[in-house]
């Protein structure tokens, strides 16, 4: 049996954006959060690059992510990727970085559309309601729209990855989807719709994943039946994008929270979301960290204003990590159709959740996943 593709998330905020000029002045990246982020709390740590700011889309900087991950095992970068009713944003780490890579063809990618309202968060001011810059949903015209894009410029591309001879699409936000067009059976018709263009140029149809959750994380996320949706609009799979979204990092102690409770309370989410979407595979995710304060106006008292004025998760040593990795990889090989394993994630920087060197782990995370899995190989 093969063993599970690893799938680790990729957050695309690293490079500059023509909106992100608009909004904050030329240049601005979420490297001016970080940099400008403080310690919040007692013994609290930022975690930070060891190699340094870098600009994800440079093609060179793109191989030497490609490389470091190809080394240690993970098989594919699922892209963050975001598409609006006017078109796409943070596009370039992948577009003008990753597919122009020298040695792209040592990994895979593919896209989780990550389609919720783009909410004021750079920085994040202490009250609860936070400004509006983007919705998520869409209309049926730049559904179609993005449709198109996505076929012709990735799911014709030879490092797509494919699970059962398919593309890979998975959606953030599936409620948003149905809301946006107005119906569950309008959503459907547009899903179908990118399944014929993909069947149309030759690209074997959709593997369409849903990101399922428990608990909203960010704000306006909405609250949906994943189980009846999956079924209803034809998807093939789901997983989880953070253990945030199993483990309520509202109760109990604040500032902090113990990494092996979030731990427990996602493994024992596998079991019920693998139950709750029978027949459908649930790939379970490991998370490698928690800590979106960042995010918060450095300049207000940190207390609990809900995200990203949240709890950080604690004690995720890399030990403790691989634990996580090994205990997801026997569930995934436990399950029905092609085992995976999604991890969060290869570059939050300011969630505090990252796999590449960092100050505090150095390159630890990254032998952790290469003595779970092994070098890469499943991931086509």
């Amino acid at each position: 049996m093969a063993r599970p593709i690893v799938a680790a998330f990729c957050f695309p905020s690293w490079h500059r954006d023509v909106r992100l000029d608009v909004r904050k002045g030329p240049g601005w990246t979420e490297w001016d959060l970080l940099d400008a982020a403080r310690p919040r709390f007692p013994g609290h740590r930022i975690l930070r690059p060891a190699w340094g700011r870098y600009d994800e889309a440079d093609p060179a900087w793109a191989a030497r992510e490609i490389a470091c991950a190809a080394d240690h095992g993970v098989d594919a970068f699922i892209y963050d990727w975001y598409w609006y009713e006017d078109g796409p944003f943070l596009q370039r780490a992948l577009e003008d970085g990753f597919q122009r890579a020298a040695n792209r063809s040592r990994m895979r990618y593919a896209l989780m559309w990550a389609n919720h309202d783009w909410i004021e968060l750079f920085p994040a001011p202490p009250a609860r309601e936070r400004a509006m810059v983007q919705p998520g949903a869409v209309s049926a015209e730049a559904f179609a729209r993005m449709a198109d894009h996505i076929v012709e410029r990735h799911f014709r591309d030879p490092c797509y990855l494919r699970v059962d001879g398919r593309p890979w699409f998975s959606i953030y936000e599936i409620g948003r989807l149905v809301s946006g067009l107005g119906s569950v059976a309008a959503a459907r018709e547009a899903l179908d719709g990118l399944r014929r263009r993909s069947e149309a140029a030759g690209c074997g149809g959709l593997h369409l994943n849903l990101i399922a959750w428990g608990f909203s994380v960010l704000p306006g996320e909405m609250q949906v039946d994943h189980a009846a949706l999956a079924r209803e609009l034809g998807a093939d799979s789901l997983t989880s994008y953070a253990w945030v979204h199993h483990h309520p990092l509202w109760e109990g102690t604040f500032p902090t929270q113990p990494w092996d409770d979030a731990f427990a309370s996602n493994r024992r989410a596998w079991d019920d979301l693998r139950a709750r979407f029978a027949p459908l595979p649930y790939h379970p995710n490991v998370s490698v960290g928690w800590d979106p304060s960042p995010r918060t106006d450095q300049s207000a008292p940190f207390a609990d204003h809900g995200y990203p004025w949240t709890a950080a998760l604690v004690g995720n040593t890399p030990e403790r990590v691989g634990e996580a990795l090994r205990a997801a990889r026997r569930f995934a090989e436990s399950g029905p159709g092609t085992p995976m394993v999604t991890l969060y994630a290869w570059n939050e920087w300011t969630e505090g959740g990252a796999i590449l060197p960092s100050e505090e782990h150095g390159d630890a995370l990254l032998h952790q996943i290469r003595s779970v899995f092994g070098t890469t190989a499943a991931g086509a």
